[in-house]
């Protein structure tokens, strides 16, 4: 009887760690992720690697998403969108180049996951979502992690954010059939943008805009990418999500 109870109460024990809070085997899974899909794929930046151990992605994730929450992979996160791979928010924040000084504009808020990771190396971020019920979510959910520097606007990104521009940096996070010149105009001179281009659903082009001192416009292609499709005012108006 007394080496059941033991049994019993170990068994117990086990499952609480690993389906408790999650917190010791998230914290862990991060480390793993970051050492082994991160870093020893050529991520660098240390401001970069801190940032992708200090942000807690499984906060970002839906529920029934949590526990896939460290796979290097893009996750759905409701209404046809992602959180994009880890690998690629690393990459795309260290092509950026950013440092504490720096005000950066997101487009494509998603579930705030990328804000997150850029407000823990940048002085302010300034993200826009076009879908209602997640740029919401987002900014209930930076602000419950205590994300302060970051703002969270809803509306068509293509547009950008002008009200806070120039920008030191822009990231984009969804795809368009081209870079839509207002988002140039807001990034300063000396700054970088970061971008997918090509067509909705098939593979595109990560591309590396970089403005320099006289606003001369040079542009780089980076990698192979697959993101999800920049939706537009119009897009969102004849989706019947909700």
């Amino acid at each position: 009887m007394k080496k059941s109870f033991i049994l019993v109460c170990c068994v117990i024990f086990l499952l609480v760690i690993i389906t408790g809070n999650g917190y010791a085997d998230y914290e862990a899974q991060r480390r793993r992720l970051v050492k082994n899909h991160i870093e020893n794929e050529g991520i660098d930046d240390r401001l970069v690697l801190d940032s992708m151990l200090s942000v807690p992605r499984e906060k970002f994730v839906p529920q029934d998403q949590k526990r896939q929450a460290y796979l290097n992979v893009p996750l759905p996160i409701g209404y046809g969108q992602t959180i994009s791979q880890p690998y690629i928010v690393a990459i795309m924040t260290q092509l950026l180049n950013v440092n504490e000084d720096d005000v950066v504009l997101e487009i494509g808020t998603g579930s705030g996951y990328q804000a997150a990771v850029l407000a823990e190396i940048v002085k302010e971020v300034y993200t826009v979502e076009i879908i209602e019920p997640l740029g919401i979510a987002a900014k209930t959910r930076l602000k419950r992690l205590g994300y302060e520097n970051v703002e969270v606007h809803i509306g068509d990104g293509y547009f950008g954010w002008k009200e806070h521009s120039p920008y030191d940096a822009i990231m984009v996070t969804a795809a368009a059939d081209h870079i839509p010149p207002p988002l140039i105009r807001q990034l300063k001179n000396g700054g970088r943008m970061c971008i997918p281009v090509g067509p909705p659903y098939f593979p595109q082009v990560l591309k590396l805009l970089e403005k320099n001192e006289k606003g001369e416009v040079r542009i780089w292609d980076v990698l192979p990418v697959r993101f999800v499709p920049l939706t537009r005012a119009v897009d969102w108006k004849d989706k019947a999500w909700e």
